[in-house]
């Protein structure tokens, strides 16, 4: 997820872990301007509103996922309590984020005809529960924040985040994956993200590498910067990032980066831009805002580093889109106020403007991710992957009216393959390292 162009760890950074870690990222989201009505019903949030358009309508429908926000209206209905509702949310989320997965799967039915693969069903799906808990009238009060509690459910659940499940023991190396939303919407209506279907693709999955077998656990982020500022990747990852048996082996997060190639982002900056959010909303310029309450590094580091190896990927055989080890950062040298492009990574003492990845959301959660690396001292290759652009055919043009061509759906299961093969990569130098 990239809207602009084109090592060691800080060595004796102090490392703060705050007994409050949990507690505080454990506050409810609400996800958009539309929750602060006092308990009462909000209007729907931009991204919501666009469910109104026929292509949002075409791939619920064509999904057979155009069913869900009424199954929700119908527990909400049947509730009694706070209680029960967010029980009621809670299972909407979790029954979406599985019903999605076992589709791209290849479980189940396939109700209508779009592919399997399709991470927009799921995308779609989500708004419309959100928005029918946004519209609800319970028969009971239900404070502002009760309501945020509910939102929070359904967005942690349909996500996958809060149903990461890795066995515990020394028998299977554990991968965490995390992919993106759709977005850029305004500007094309029918985006898909091959992050998010590659997650869908992969979520509890075993690749047998030569290191043993690898199993897979996806999770699934907004596009949106108060989420990010409010701690979402934190709270995702923090439980798998501290010591215990179910402590990762391998993370990285992924997103949709430049058209025709992977890229392995060498170096993540600590600098968000002012491009907008999935909301219309900006998140700078300005740094990254780290959130209270969790394990970081004081003082806030300008860079964090990939541990991911990165030489081993560039240089497998793991599918069609060539694989680069991207050192490109912008910077602000020592002592100067302009941004420099540094082809070869950041200079010692600057300031960063955009790491590998920019300084947009892919940038945010690696720098975010990384940074929890580096608190809890985690000792595991980690880092950001960036996809290839998943276009539609004819110069990215479908037919009038249609939501899908051959070529984009091609495409999307290349590159989803080529994740798969690259984790397979990554895992299978574990047991070198």
């Amino acid at each position: 997820m990239r809207l602009t162009k084109l090592a060691p760890r800080l060595p004796g950074a102090a490392l703060v872990a705050s007994a409050l870690a949990l507690s505080c990222l454990a506050t409810p989201m609400a996800t958009a301007a539309g929750t602060t009505a006092p308990g009462g019903p909000a209007a729907p949030t931009r991204e919501e509103g666009r469910l109104d358009g026929p292509a949002p309508r075409e791939i619920l429908r064509r999904s057979g996922f155009d069913g869900a926000a009424g199954d929700l209206a119908g527990a909400l209905a049947r509730a009694r309590t706070p209680a029960q509702a967010e029980r009621a949310a809670a299972d909407a989320g979790r029954r979406l984020w599985r019903r999605a997965v076992d589709r791209a799967q290849g479980r189940g039915p396939a109700a209508g005809d779009l592919p399997r693969d399709d991470d927009r069903p799921l995308y779609w799906a989500r708004l419309s529960l959100t928005r029918e808990l946004r519209a609800w009238k319970p028969g009971f009060p239900l404070s502002g924040e009760r309501r945020a509690a509910l939102l929070d459910a359904v967005e942690r659940g349909s996500r996958g985040q809060d149903s990461l499940d890795f066995p515990a023991g020394h028998k299977v190396r554990r991968v965490l994956v995390t992919g993106f939303d759709p977005f850029r919407l305004d500007d094309d209506i029918r985006r898909s993200n091959p992050s998010g279907a590659a997650a869908l693709a992969l979520d509890g999955t075993v690749i047998d590498t030569p290191s043993g077998p690898a199993r897979v656990e996806a999770a699934v982020f907004p596009v949106r910067w108060e989420d990010f500022a409010r701690g979402t990747v934190e709270r995702t990852l923090l439980p798998y990032f501290r010591p215990g048996p179910r402590r990762v082996d391998l993370f990285t997060t992924i997103s949709q980066g430049r058209p025709g190639r992977f890229d392995v982002e060498r170096t993540n900056g600590a600098w968000r831009g002012g491009a907008t959010d999935n909301e219309r909303l900006t998140g700078g310029p300005g740094p990254v805002p780290v959130p209270a309450g969790i394990p970081t590094v004081r003082p806030q580091p300008q860079w964090t580093r990939t541990t991911l190896p990165y030489t081993a990927l560039t240089s497998a055989d793991t599918g069609p889109y060539p694989v680069y080890d991207n050192t490109a950062v912008t910077e602000v040298p020592a002592g100067s106020h302009t941004p420099v492009e540094r082809p070869d990574g950041p200079t010692p003492g600057s300031a960063a403007r955009e790491g590998g990845g920019g300084d947009y959301l892919s940038n945010e959660i690696a720098y975010r991710a990384t940074l929890l690396r580096d608190a809890t001292r985690l000792r595991v290759p980690g880092g950001h992957l960036h996809t290839p652009v998943l276009r539609f055919g004819a110069d990215n043009q479908a037919p009038a009216g249609r939501v899908t061509d051959p070529e984009f759906e091609r495409e999307r299961q290349r590159i989803t393959a080529q994740v798969r093969a690259l984790l397979g990569v990554a895992a299978g130098t574990l047991g070198r390292s």
